[in-house]
């Protein structure tokens, strides 16, 4: 990281004459921003809001570093990647300062672009992000999870690149997981009903922690993003599951017998937040 903490927490107190536009307004958590100008004008900056209690904030900070961690242990290629609790404006918050990826490297905008040929090695680079991670984290004792969905990849010289790290989807059990999906939402109005929806937005998480629904997950945001190379990817993907995901190939397959759909509580989730399938920078 080459800026200081109070480099970090002037940026962030300065509000958005100092921060800039945001990255993407469209992620679940935040509103990540790159900076025009300064120390971290190479990194875009993610700050997650919470009433979490300090005992909340020292796990998540402990969880954090052994997601990155176990990320990088997997063989899986992860941007410089720093985790602090930072004292600003009265209250300890998470920052996640990351080091920024071209734009033009962002999995989504390539897949809208390329012809079908180009489509399908972006799918390959990036299954081959979600095999080398289940495979390497398949005997790990804790709950340990995986969110490579189209917006949450980048692909450079045909390599996937990983890069969302919140929430670290490790060692937190479902329960666990449901309240971190409310208590650190980007969203007012999530912080407020979510507890009521709470049986629906935990479900958020089911598909990041399994190693078939992750790709089944993959080939469906493709399919909904090119809806008529829908068969192609169908096709690619339940090739993929048995070169490189044997041990899981039967439900893939099963899962991939159509094209598949987004949960209803997601979809719900989505529109009661107002967000779309870019790429959360």
């Amino acid at each position: 990281m080459r800026g200081t903490e109070t480099d970090l927490r002037q940026l962030i107190e300065g509000g958005t004459t100092a921060r800039g536009e945001p990255v993407s307004k469209l992620g679940y958590f935040c509103a990540p921003f790159r900076p025009a100008a300064g120390p971290f004008a190479d990194d875009v900056i993610k700050v997650y809001r919470s009433r979490a209690s300090a005992a909340e904030l020292d796990r998540l900070a402990i969880a954090h570093a052994a997601y990155v961690a176990a990320i990088r242990d997997s063989g899986v290629t992860l941007p410089e990647t720093h985790f602090l609790l930072l004292e600003t404006e009265g209250a300890r918050v998470p920052v996640v300062v990351q080091a920024a990826l071209p734009p033009e490297s962002m999995m989504r905008p390539q897949m809208i672009a390329a012809d079908l040929d180009g489509a399908l090695a972006l799918m390959e680079a990036a299954g081959e992000v979600i095999a080398t991670f289940w495979a390497a984290v398949a005997d790990r004792p804790e709950r340990i999870g995986f969110h490579p969905s189209i917006r949450n990849l980048a692909v450079i010289d045909g390599q996937g690149i990983f890069f969302d790290t919140f929430p670290p989807l490790i060692g937190y059990s479902r329960d666990e997981m449901g309240r971190l999906l409310i208590t650190y939402s980007g969203s007012a109005l999530m912080r407020m009903v979510g507890p009521l929806l709470r049986a629906r937005v935990t479900g958020i998480q089911d598909e990041w922690y399994s190693p078939p629904e992750t790709l089944i997950g993959l080939v469906g945001s493709a399919c909904r993003l090119r809806p008529e190379d829908a068969a192609a990817f169908l096709d690619w993907g339940r090739d993929f599951a048995g070169r490189r995901m044997q041990a899981h190939a039967g439900a893939i397959i099963e899962g991939l017998a159509r094209p598949p759909r987004l949960p209803g509580y997601w979809t719900a989730a989505r529109r009661l937040l107002g967000l779309e399938g870019q790429p959360n920078i």
